[in-house]
């Protein structure tokens, strides 16, 4: 079964828990549900593959579903995603080398709350959006990521199909 970050190195997944979580955002409700159609309508993809992503997300527990008759609502659960946060932690506060204890400090800094030094909240504060900068390096990361991985996986399957079953076969033959 694959792990917490398998489930979110995906980037339609990704994107389906970001609309969970604006629905979470901006709703009235306590729930933050959302309608599978609607989500379909705001992803402008199919059913079918929305509701298999979903699975995904449900099995991994980062989604609860709500069943109303023939119809299905889905609201964000962030539990999970504390794992990430706990692998995360140690990367964003730590001392990589001793020349970049100040950066790994304003990093944890920054990530903390606490307040930035000086001359690097003047260069964050020339950035339109801050925020999606982290977010397009962490995307970025985890898309790469899952790209090798697949590659990996389709490059196994490949040399399993046309090195070793064919040797397979014929080390078969001989045995008779």
């Amino acid at each position: 079964m694959a792990d917490i970050f398998d489930v979110v190195a995906d980037p339609t997944r990704r994107d389906l828990l970001q609309v969970l979580l604006d629905r979470y955002v901006t709703s009235d409700s306590d729930s933050g549900e959302i309608s599978v159609g609607e989500i379909v309508e705001k992803m402008g993809l199919s059913q079918p593959t929305v509701s298999k992503h979903l699975k995904v997300l449900r099995d991994h527990g980062l989604v609860t579903v709500r069943e109303e008759g023939q119809h299905r609502y889905y609201s964000v659960d962030t539990s999970p995603l504390e794992e990430l946060e706990d692998w995360l932690i140690p990367f964003l506060s730590a001392d990589f080398d001793n020349e970049s204890e100040a950066a790994a400090s304003t990093v944890f800094a920054a990530w903390s709350g606490v307040p930035v030094p000086e001359p690097l909240r003047r260069a964050a504060e020339t950035l339109q959006h801050p925020a999606e900068a982290g977010t397009a390096v962490g995307r970025a990361a985890a898309d790469a990521s899952f790209q090798a991985r697949t590659a990996l996986q389709d490059a196994s399957h490949e040399v399993e199909r046309r090195v070793i079953e064919p040797i397979k076969k014929k080390l078969g033959r001989n045995d008779r």
